[in-house]
């Protein structure tokens, strides 16, 4: 009985754990499988992450963008019909394309990039207008809500644009903080509509007009906060003569313009400033990894090379190593970069060589100062040399 109730115990455990995480669980298996086209999908990822397609697909995302504003024009749109009938299918085929590409190299991880959903869903609004007047009739009501929807397509853009997307990840990071601010303009709004109700919005007396009920008092008080067309608000609060409707006014608006408006400001400034800092530093750090193995590619070149030599060495007699070495300046070019892996080619080493070479040259300066005035002394004390020769000599006179 005891086996029995263990087993069904761990019976329940292991099948809720699977209807917790199924995905976790497929993603598991279908890690264990293995392509076959390896070197195709190789390829594949080499032509999508190809500077040259990048640019085919921003220019083609451009001149997409530039047909759907000519189809704009009626009358272009007459004379064009053909052209842009063909042009669609086009733009529609290399979408697809792309998009049936990237799924290939990636079917797993592409659906974790939110930029390749956005892609989805461009191509789902692509699609749209094609199946409502496939299943609705080109007389649908709404059709035309799907053909403003293809003005979409222009945000393909964003996928190959990282500073676009640094933006948008700048603006995202700030969401909670916005939100925030925004609730309490809300609630500053809110009061303040109340407040102008109770004052402004006596049918008789006051300006039902802007202030006659809650939703009209708070489109007035918008009107009050963006700073657009408040003078024109309070002369007609002026022209019936409402107590406080100047300090009403002037309150508000120094509320929510200059502080809940300057705080909105501040804060998405803020936060992009430092994902453009944070995208600094990641393209500084991919150019020091692909210097890094430019670096290696250079290092293993020349090991290789010095390896052929080292076993030309062996195989071969030389007279003397001077000769060894004429050969081996022959296969050096010019346009090689010599790698360097000493400290001395650090910027911190070379800032502190360049400051040690001023204090030598200070101290080399002052040590000719100093020679200088030894030199001076050295020159005194010839000069009195003889007459002291002189004066010991008269002495010596002197006592004979």
């Amino acid at each position: 009985m005891s086996q029995q109730f263990h087993y069904q115990n761990d019976t329940r455990v292991i099948s809720s754990s699977l209807l917790d995480n199924p995905s976790l669980v497929f993603c598991a298996r279908f890690g264990k499988f293995q392509r076959k086209d390896t070197q195709c999908q190789a390829f594949v990822k080499r032509v999508i992450m190809s500077r040259l397609f990048k640019i085919m697909m921003i220019s083609i995302v451009s001149l997409n963008a530039f047909f759907v504003v000519l189809w704009t024009d009626y009358n272009t749109k007459y004379n064009l019909f053909r052209l842009f009938e063909v042009s669609e299918l086009v733009f529609v085929s290399i979408y697809s394309s792309e998009f049936c590409m990237k799924l290939y190299v990636d079917p797993i991880n592409y659906w974790k990039d939110g930029y390749n959903l956005l892609d989805v869903i461009i191509i789902i609004t692509i699609f749209i207008p094609y199946g409502l007047r496939r299943f609705k009739g080109k007389h649908y009501p709404y059709l035309n809500i799907a053909d403003g929807m293809q003005s979409l397509r222009i945000l393909k853009l964003i996928t190959y644009s990282r500073g676009i997307r640094t933006l948008i990840t700048a603006v995202g990071q700030t969401a909670y903080i916005v939100a925030s601010v925004l609730i309490l303009l809300f609630l500053l709004m809110y009061i303040f509509a109340i407040l102008g109700f109770c004052l402004f919005g006596v049918p008789d007396k006051g300006d039902p007009n802007n202030w006659g009920n809650l939703a009209v008092a708070f489109f007035t008080l918008f009107s009050l906060a963006t700073v657009d067309g408040w003078t024109d608000l309070q002369e007609q609060l002026d022209s019936r003569n409402l107590p406080l409707s100047r300090t009403f006014t002037i309150t508000f608006i120094l509320l929510a313009s200059f502080v809940f408006l300057s705080m909105f400001v501040g804060v998405m400034i803020i936060h992009t400033e430092d994902s453009i800092k944070k995208f600094e530093r990641e393209l500084m750090l991919e150019r020091h990894v692909t210097l890094m193995e430019e670096k290696q590619v250079i290092v293993r070149r020349q090991q290789e090379e010095v390896s052929k030599l080292m076993q030309m060495q062996k195989n071969a007699d030389y007279k003397s190593f001077s000769e060894l070495v004429e050969n081996f300046k022959k296969t050096l070019r010019h346009t090689d970069p010599m790698v360097l892996d000493d400290f001395g080619t650090s910027l911190p080493f070379i800032d502190v060589y360049l400051s040690t070479l001023d204090n030598q040259d200070t101290t080399v300066y002052k040590l000719q100062e100093l020679y200088y005035e030894i030199v001076h002394v050295l020159s005194l004390m010839l000069e009195d040399l003889p007459q002291k020769k002189q004066s010991q000599s008269s002495e010596k006179a002197d006592e004979k």
